[in-house]
């Protein structure tokens, strides 16, 4: 996950020893009871990798309320590819932007892992898709997924498409979320979920002056999974699992690497070669 590299250079608040925010496996023991032991479960977010040792590791001890069990024949590397970018995609375009069919939606940033899923999620779920990228090759991969339109990602993007959409999911962040508030009708949603651009802050930012009236800007980072506010018992994440696997969800990860491969994935990563999501094996 793109979050690691940031904790790994200390440029994150919070970050644990042993980094890793996702992954999948089988329950070694579980003292409440809630799982048996041999269950095939996913786990993401819940400290790890941030406040907990996260999942670099062969072993990783997770809150139950982070774990969710899952029934499926998917291989290791796919199941993996899913947790932590499908169930932000799930929350940010069902709970933040509430989207529904036929509406518009523009996604930035949909080449990463999380813009691929919200595209997968949203093209199923009916909306009208538009997806940038910042890579011209990149285009028909993003058509195959869904989006009924693809432009170049840019600073001034909201001059390049049709306006007004009913919502923008934005995953480059900081950089291009004034241009996204520009793009959306008067009650349209804005929801920032990624910082593929960087960490830098808004400058000079008033909100009186840059946001039209009645536009809603949210933010969700799922570090929140888990939370009373946002459990993870909310998200379908078994009814993604079987769509990933029935092929109506293209979930395969871009590229796998071995557990002493984890520093090429961090290249790859911070390179912006990745072209999808990225899933280390033990």
């Amino acid at each position: 996950n793109h979050a690691e590299t940031h904790m790994r250079k200390g440029e994150w608040a919070e970050a644990a020893k042993v980094s890793g925010i996702e992954c999948v496996g089988l329950v070694a023991a579980c003292p409440g009871g809630e799982f048996t032991v041999g269950q095939k479960v996913a786990a993401l977010m819940g400290g790890m990798g941030r406040t907990i040792n996260g999942s670099y590791a062969e072993y990783t001890s997770v809150p139950t309320g982070n774990v969710v069990p899952i029934e499926s024949g998917l291989s290791w590397e796919e199941l993996a590819a899913i947790p932590e970018s499908y169930a932000t995609a799930w929350t940010c375009l069902h709970r933040n932007l509430d989207l529904h069919a036929g509406q518009t939606l523009v996604i930035r940033g949909a080449t990463s892992a999380l813009g691929q899923a919200a595209l997968n999620i949203a093209a199923q779920a009916g909306a009208q898709v538009t997806a940038t990228t910042r890579n011209r090759e990149r285009i028909s991969k993003l058509e195959a997924l869904g989006a009924q339109r693809v432009e170049l990602e840019g600073s001034d993007l909201s001059r390049r498409i049709p306006k007004p959409s009913d919502a923008v999911l934005d995953l480059i962040g900081n950089s291009t979320v004034l241009d996204s508030l520009g793009m959306v009708r008067r009650g349209g949603r804005v929801c920032l979920a990624g910082f593929l651009g960087g960490l830098a802050p808004i400058a000079l930012f008033n909100p009186l002056l840059q946001m039209a009236s009645g536009v809603q800007w949210s933010f969700f980072g799922s570090f929140m999974f888990g939370t009373p506010e946002f459990p993870l018992s909310d998200v379908p994440l078994q009814t993604i699992v079987e769509r990933a696997a029935a092929g109506s969800y293209k979930a395969k990860p871009a590229r796998v690497f071995r557990f002493d491969e984890i520093c090429e994935a961090h290249r790859m990563m911070e390179s912006n070669q990745a072209g999808g999501k990225l899933v280390v094996r033990h």
